[in-house]
């Protein structure tokens, strides 16, 4: 037995005063974070205890205590929403307060499901609970209403690319989601990430703008680049915004992953946010702006809405995280 096994997890060694400083210029309106938390590859830099396995609960506690990390996404809940019990072990690793932001199960969010959905005999077939407000309510919003509400930070809704007779016109699109948003409860965030370029219109933006839903700005494979949804005008519906920084534009997510594991180190250069001058809590006004060559961002000039950045999540599949939270962070301090 070990003095640790008798006294409790061993003692964690301080902060880098570097990354503590770093973290104390960026804007108390802009949180960074990271779409999952469970990479060995971490270990040195966010991470100083050694891990067996993912131990989720454990490694949460050591991501929250990073300075540059004031968010992080639980990307596991569009897969399967998360229980009451792993949500109260989230809890108990979290300060007061941290905000989690939770895919939302893709039972609701996906229009066909998938070759190895669970449920007996729907594989590959039209999803029968598609925008299923009940399901949401009852298997996803409860167990976070009951034991997870201080750190409910904001639900994203992401809605997988949609392919022939499955993908509805605009108007139609516009009609259903609404449907949807106008049956929610209003004590929660949500934000809406679509996968269809098709959709991105202006009726889109009314819809998100009626509810108080955050548009995502997302760099995906088949999206147009983060700086081209800003440019189109309504992308800014309510007072915060959602920016995921995932995929360059033309890249499949399989060879993401199959080129950059283990996450351990930069292996390329990824995305650069761009970067504002705050005016004050949820507000912003354009600065100066970077240009990403990963994600091809082009940012213009253009007056934007005054609006809380949030949230912005990086993807691991990309880069090395931790080291793309640092630049960007210090972008955001103007410290570059």
């Amino acid at each position: 037995m070990t003095q640790a096994d008798l006294f409790g997890p061993e003692a964690l060694p301080a902060l880098s005063p570097e990354v503590v400083e770093l973290a104390q210029g960026i804007p108390s309106n802009i949180r960074f974070g990271t779409s999952t938390w469970t990479y060995d590859g971490w270990f040195g830099d966010v991470y100083q205890r050694r891990y067996r396995g993912p131990q989720p609960a454990s490694r949460l506690e050591e991501y929250s205590r990073y300075p540059l990390f004031r968010t992080v996404g639980i990307d596991s809940a569009f897969y399967d929403p998360p229980s009451e019990a792993e949500l109260q072990s989230y809890a108990r690793a979290l300060p007061p307060g941290f905000p989690c932001v939770s895919k939302v199960w893709d039972r609701i969010t996906a229009k066909r499901l998938g070759q190895d959905a669970p449920q007996p005999g729907l594989a590959g077939m039209r999803n029968p609970d598609f925008l299923n407000v009940s399901l949401f309510k009852e298997n996803v919003l409860g167990p976070y209403s009951r034991v997870f509400r201080d750190h409910a930070g904001c639900f994203v809704f992401e809605f997988p690319s949609m392919r022939g007779k499955d993908l509805p016109d605009p108007l139609q699109w516009a009609d259903q989601l609404d449907d949807f948003l106008k049956e929610l409860p209003r004590d929660f965030r949500y934000a809406v990430e679509l996968r269809n370029p098709e959709l991105l219109t202006g009726v889109h933006g009314e819809v998100l703008k009626r509810h108080g839903v955050a548009h995502v700005f997302n760099s995906w494979t088949e999206m147009p680049s983060i700086g081209e949804q800003v440019d189109l005008g309504w992308t800014f519906p309510t007072n915060f915004t959602v920016a995921r920084a995932l995929l360059k534009p033309g890249r499949r997510y399989s060879d993401a992953v199959k080129q950059f594991q283990p996450y351990d180190r930069v292996q390329e250069h990824g995305s650069k946010l761009t970067s504002w001058r705050t005016t004050g809590p949820r507000e912003m006004r354009p600065g100066r702006f970077g240009r990403s060559r990963a994600c091809g961002w082009k940012v213009t000039q253009a007056r934007l809405p005054r609006v809380g950045i949030w949230e912005v999540c990086f993807e691991e599949e990309e880069v090395y995280a931790p080291c793309n939270v640092r630049r960007d962070s210090a972008r955001s301090a103007g410290l570059v």
